[in-house]
């Protein structure tokens, strides 16, 4: 399931700002499609690992790409920035969206979307992954390898649910919060804007914004003098 469909037959072109981790997930999710990566921004000075797909650095690097090209018009993009990194995630699609392409939004051929869940632009579903019935999901959301969002979830903007992390039914997770590798977040529990639950953590209680919680059960990060 994309953003966009294309005609039979018809290769469209996409580009990815990330050229690491991200950027090779989701290169894999567009495999078997019509979407065709021809290009990659990074802001740091990285190799790309794709051959015969170049790697610009930065939006100045980005604009004199378009430039040659003759601007983003039927360009579609992703932005392959993973960790707990929404804020920056979000940002970066508002740049990429200011040059006139569209955000692809990618599930990946084994995922489950219920046909009821709602996804705004940007989203990104990898391999194995579920969103259950009644699920609304924000702008760049992140549901990472084989983890799973139940019914009724409600999930904000720039949320990254990392690879094996399970939200029971009627959670809500406020903007830009990281949900941790292999994590489990109970029914109805609140976790709010910025928030971290860490790798294993099982949260119980609501998460206050901005507040990094570990363990089991979860409880706030104490920081070791």
């Amino acid at each position: 399931m994309f953003a966009h469909i294309s005609e039979p037959n018809v290769v469209s072109e996409v580009i990815f700002w990330g050229a690491t981790g991200q950027a090779k997930v989701l290169n894999e999710a567009l495999s078997a499609t019509d979407y065709r990566l021809v290009a990659l921004i990074d802001n740091n000075d990285v190799t790309s690992p794709f051959p015969g797909v170049p790697v610009m650095q930065g939006a100045v690097g980005l604009d004199s790409w378009l430039a040659r090209r003759g601007g983003g018009k039927d360009l579609f993009a992703a932005v392959a920035v993973g960790g707990a990194r929404g804020r920056d995630r979000l940002e970066l699609m508002d740049v990429l969206r200011s040059r006139g392409m569209t955000l692809l939004t990618v599930v990946h051929r084994t995922a489950f979307v219920a046909g009821d869940a709602l996804m705004a632009e940007g989203c990104q579903i990898l391999a194995q992954a579920a969103v259950c019935s009644h699920v609304s999901l924000g702008s760049g959301v992140i549901v990472n390898t084989s983890a799973s969002v139940d019914h009724d979830c409600f999930i904000g903007n720039g949320v990254h649910i990392a690879p094996g992390a399970r939200l029971a039914g009627e959670v809500t997770v406020g903007d830009r919060a990281f949900i941790g590798i292999g994590s489990i977040v109970l029914p109805r529990i609140h976790i709010g804007e910025d928030a971290i639950v860490g790798a294993g953590a099982v949260v119980t209680k609501d998460v206050p914004a901005g507040v990094t919680v570990t363990g089991n059960p979860a409880r706030p990060h104490q920081v070791e003098n």
